[in-house]
């Protein structure tokens, strides 16, 4: 059986480039790149290569970015490094919808005694900015806000955020996890201090992320250790990892264009069928300013763990939401954030595509899920006793 692959946001098939670019440092090139010998010298200028094509994507200087295992770490460092660069300010501003990379933090800081706000979102998941802007206080020492939320592919302001956050001498960090190598970035022309990536969003392998944190920022380092990363983040490189990521940042840089019109094309086909074949679902977020790749659509009175294993015996993959959260039998944090009402939130499948998905794919969940939902209706009480409503879309 095929398996088609609609959860890209979880994490994304490695590139066959990639892969070929971090074999050699398994097993030849296998020499620490901190040694002064030449065998680990030539893998220290792999690494520098890798720094230099990771800024270039997200027009950053290389000196601005920071290897780390991931994007939880990179948020973790952001977060603690700017307490710890302003210990006389006791506030971090936030969102309700923020990944659990960055809301755990904030609940465990909270009980360290720091005030935490989070701010709403409304209907289709927007930040109301004029409410960011009155909750800016003097004691605040970080503002950390995701570009593209992870469940419904909505893209905040940050750049504009980042500006207020600025003028009142406040230090801004975005988990742009999602956004990277999906959307075009230019930290040169950002107020942006801190930025998150992950490397297993855009083709590289997991256990690899990126900390960009601006030149002249106030820094603390989360990792002490050795001397690598210029001080700033301990620990012998993960060679392979960085250089196969540096690759991921290449190709992401060359290939956007044409992956984001060609999975806005395949998301928006696999939307407008779903809502046009289904009755009672509707897509949440808005249409307007989110990721090309991703679709979070509910289907009421069902529930989206039975639809997801129902389409797993197509080998169909998808998401009831962050992967992170999905062992989690609540409803999603964010669509509740957001009112989607009840018995829309826990029928909720997210669908996030890759430039390796096809229109036959598409085309086969098409066909696929109106069964599934109908199957799964009626079995319901709620279906069964008439409380149908017209579709939302």
């Amino acid at each position: 059986m095929k398996t088609i692959y609609l959860d890209n946001n979880a994490t994304t098939q490695v590139a066959e480039e990639v892969l070929d670019a971090m074999l050699p440092y398994f097993r030849d090139l296998y020499g620490n790149p901190s040694s002064m010998h030449t065998f680990g010298g030539q893998v220290g200028r792999k690494i520098r290569e890798a720094r230099e094509q990771a800024a270039a994507l997200i027009g950053a200087g290389p000196e601005e970015i920071i290897f780390t295992s991931c994007g939880t770490e990179s948020d973790n460092a952001a977060i603690r490094s700017a307490l710890a660069a302003h210990p006389d300010r006791r506030h971090v501003l936030t969102s309700r919808v923020e990944h659990p990379a960055v809301k755990s933090l904030c609940d465990h800081l909270s009980r360290q005694g720091y005030r935490i706000t989070e701010l709403p979102v409304d209907k289709d998941g927007i930040l109301d900015m004029t409410q960011y802007e009155r909750a800016l206080t003097p004691d605040t020492a970080v503002v950390s806000l995701m570009w593209a939320n992870n469940e419904t592919g909505v893209l905040f302001p940050v750049e504009k955020a980042a500006e207020l956050a600025k003028e009142r001498g406040i230090l801004f960090h975005t988990d742009a996890v999602q956004a990277v190598g999906k959307i075009p970035i230019n930290m040169k022309a950002t107020s942006i201090d801190m930025l998150s990536i992950s490397g297993h969003k855009l083709h590289a392998p997991k256990g690899i992320g990126i900390f960009y944190v601006r030149k002249g920022t106030r820094f603390s380092p989360f990792l002490i250790g050795g001397h690598q990363e210029n001080g700033r983040r301990g620990g012998t490189e993960n060679t392979p990892s960085i250089i196969g990521l540096g690759k991921a940042c290449e190709l992401a840089a060359r290939n956007m264009d044409a992956e984001n019109r060609m999975v806005l094309r395949l998301r928006d086909k696999l939307e407008a069928e779903i809502l046009t074949r289904i009755p009672n679902s509707r897509v949440n977020g808005t249409r307007l300013y989110r990721l090309p790749n991703t679709t979070n659509i509910s289907f009421e009175f069902v529930e989206g763990e039975a639809i997801l294993l129902l389409m797993d015996d197509y080998g169909i993959c998808a998401s009831s939401g962050s992967a992170c959260t999905s062992g989690s039998l609540q409803p999603s944090h964010v669509l509740r954030a957001m009112g989607v009402p009840f018995t829309m939130a826990h029928g909720s499948i997210r669908f996030s595509f890759s430039i390796y998905n096809t229109e036959d794919e598409v085309d086969f969940v098409i066909e696929k899920l109106p069964p599934i939902i109908e199957r799964l209706r009626s079995m319901s009480p709620y279906w069964n006793a008439g409380d149908q409503v017209c579709s939302v879309q």
